[in-house]
């Protein structure tokens, strides 16, 4: 959570008049923020100028596919609206801006469609914005945009969400699932169509999203990407496997769910909506999400930067809800050991849902750490929820300045922490 915000491609604090020093000093004061904005916040992002994608961004998209650009497709066919080119833009912002040099890592909530995109052809999924998390390569990572952004779903009124999720793995992950699925496909070579044979010259993972009736049979009995991950990717998608549990949403394992491998790895997902009272119900993308750690180096920067975003596809209400001004937490969130990090996340949602917004570094694990943190942004009371809160379903509410504390459970939490002026 913070007071910053851009103003000639930097970030800076906005500045407040003096005599409205006093009057405001509760509040972060951001403009025209809209009902995704204000739900972003409260998971931890800030809002941005959403990036404008320049030439040395499609000159950089165009390398990396060496000039063999191609669309993402869903199931049905429809274009969906995922490129390397703004990936690229989010990393070099990240750089122009200085935003290393911040507390790590950034989390950036971008209003609206990126400009400039190296496609030419219309998109029928329309754009609400995107979530971009830089600089955590930890699973907490997708746990915090799927939360984020069903949050925000649900909030104009989107139903029957779930979650189709995939992992491609690391490098040596990706190296060994490639070799396996073209040995494959050249085995049964007689079974693909004469677009499918093209395919595999070119790309065999687009043979896994083909639309093809001939070679439906041959990619359901395809080698699945999940079966070639390494160990730390392993790892990697069962703890984001356990957020979802742990958060009670719904999802499924979609194995042609693959990306494009040269710009994708580790997990990638959709939100579906699965319409009602209909003989055969329609499945509507809301939400797309990708993990593109390794990018970084292959534009060319000389340090490597996790990054993983989420972009919203639907369309924005004609009269959009803004909040005009958003009131500063006195409460820091701080958890410790896996189980609280699982569990984290809901109490966070079940304070949002009260308008209760509270700082927090969920992608930190240890106690100094967080501690560290708390005490230099100077807030008067800190949760804490550790191994025994999370299975009692209980929090630790701290005074920072007398240091006493008291244990409340999850059902009084709200209204205790409201006592305290949250």
């Amino acid at each position: 959570m913070s007071p910053y915000t851009q103003r000639h491609g930097k970030i800076e604090q906005k500045s407040v008049p003096r005599q409205k020093m006093e009057k405001e000093s509760k509040y972060f004061p951001y403009k025209n923020l809209d009902l995704g904005g204000s739900i972003a916040l409260h998971y931890g992002f800030t809002p941005n100028e959403t990036p404008e994608i320049k030439k040395v961004d499609l000159d950089h998209s165009k390398a990396l596919l060496e000039g063999d650009f191609v669309e993402n497709e869903g199931e049905n066919g429809a274009l969906l609206p995922l490129h390397v080119e703004e990936k690229i833009s989010v990393l070099r912002t990240y750089i122009d801006r200085n935003m290393y040099s911040l507390p790590q890592p950034v989390m950036m909530y971008f209003k609206g469609p990126f400009k400039g995109s190296l496609s030419k052809k219309s998109h029928s999924y329309p754009r609400y914005g995107d979530l971009e998390i830089i600089g955590n390569p930890k699973s907490i990572a997708e746990a915090t945009l799927i939360k984020t952004a069903l949050a925000i779903l649900e909030e104009y009124g989107y139903k029957n969400l779930c979650v189709e999720i995939n992992s491609i793995g690391d490098r040596e992950s990706i190296s060994k699932f490639t070799r396996e699925l073209t040995a494959y496909y050249r085995k049964n070579i007689e079974g693909l169509s004469a677009h499918g044979r093209q395919l595999l010259k070119k790309d065999v993972f687009e043979l896994i999203s083909l639309a093809d009736k001939k070679s439906e049979a041959l990619k359901e009995d395809a080698p699945k990407s999940i079966t070639f991950l390494s160990e730390p990717s392993r790892i990697h998608f069962k703890e984001v496997l356990e957020f979802l549990e742990k958060l009670n949403i719904p999802y499924k394992i979609n194995h042609h769910l693959v990306g494009n491998r040269k710009y994708c790895s580790e997990t990638i997902f959709e939100i579906i909506s699965h319409a009602e009272g209909k003989k055969h119900p329609e499945c509507q993308t809301l939400a797309l999400g990708v993990r593109y750690d390794g990018l970084a180096k292959k534009i060319g920067l000389k340090k490597e930067v996790s990054g993983v975003g989420i972009s919203l596809l639907l369309k924005r209400p004609a009269r959009e809800k803004v909040v005009a001004k958003i009131k500063r937490p006195i409460l820091y969130f701080v958890q410790l050991g896996f189980e609280a990090k699982l569990f984290s996340l809901e109490v966070i949602n079940i304070l949002r849902k009260e308008n209760v917004m509270v700082h927090q570094a969920l992608s930190k694990d240890k106690l100094a750490g967080q501690f560290s943190v708390a005490e230099r942004i100077e807030t008067p009371y800190m949760i804490l929820i550790g191994k025994k809160e999370a299975m009692e379903g209980s929090a630790i509410v701290r005074d920072m300045s007398t240091r006493s504390q008291e244990t409340v459970p999850l059902s009084k939490l709200v209204q205790y922490v409201k006592k305290l002026g949250a």
